[in-house]
């Protein structure tokens, strides 16, 4: 499939995605993504591994989506023009089948998005931004991969925001996303304070005994 023509009018994220499923290759590899979105590979790969988390999956699924995250947000932290990843991850592909369930869960989530967004509030999306936007979506893809239950769904929902908000430079998106990466710190503080609560709760017969 090939990239986007600067001549041509500029499609969609929910139409590409389904042009890459209605495709005839067997398989959708990642690298055919990465070239299907062109200069907006950053927020469309964003967007892709990060939204199905948002959604009713398959344990096990943040893990493996999870991954690749760190690549994407760690260069769009650094201020890499065009997006890199390596070999592995680009060769790694679905069934077609597969592509299409996924696509059609995650579409039409998308497509009811993008006619809410457009450019606004430049300062959110300028290039100082776009380092601190990538900085948080790093730092929140570790925080999706732990296994806290339901604790992937709120970085989840915070990553496809920046990404969406990076794809449309639309401000707004954006500002949900760091709203979004608030609410996702505050789970994992109240998660680990009830972690320790809970070991303490253990330990303290054990130390007891012992005199302590």
């Amino acid at each position: 499939m090939p990239a986007e023509d600067p001549q041509e009018p500029r499609r969609g994220f929910s139409q590409v995605l389904r042009e890459l499923a209605d495709s005839e290759h067997e398989r959708i590899s990642i690298g055919r993504i990465l070239e299907a979105f062109g200069d907006r590979a950053f927020g469309a790969l964003l967007l892709l591994f990060a939204l199905p988390n948002a959604l009713p999956m398959p344990p096990g699924t943040s893990a493996i989506l999870g991954a690749p995250l760190f690549f994407i947000a760690l260069q769009l932290a650094i201020g890499a023009q065009r997006l890199w990843l390596p070999r592995f991850i680009t060769e790694r592909s679905l069934k077609r089948e597969d592509f299409r369930t996924l696509a059609a869960k995650v579409e039409p989530w998308v497509a009811k998005l993008e006619r809410l967004l457009k450019p606004r509030a430049e300062v959110m999306t300028s290039y100082v931004a776009d380092r601190f936007t990538g900085l948080a979506c790093f730092v929140l893809a570790l925080i999706l991969v732990l296994p806290i239950p339901f604790g992937n769904m709120p970085p989840a929902i915070a990553i496809s925001a920046f990404a969406l908000g990076i794809i449309e430079r639309d401000g707004v998106a954006i500002g949900v996303g760091w709203a979004a990466t608030a609410a996702s710190f505050a789970i994992l503080a109240a998660f680990s304070t009830a972690i320790v609560k809970l070991i303490e709760a253990f330990a303290q017969p054990v130390l007891s005994f012992f005199g302590f």
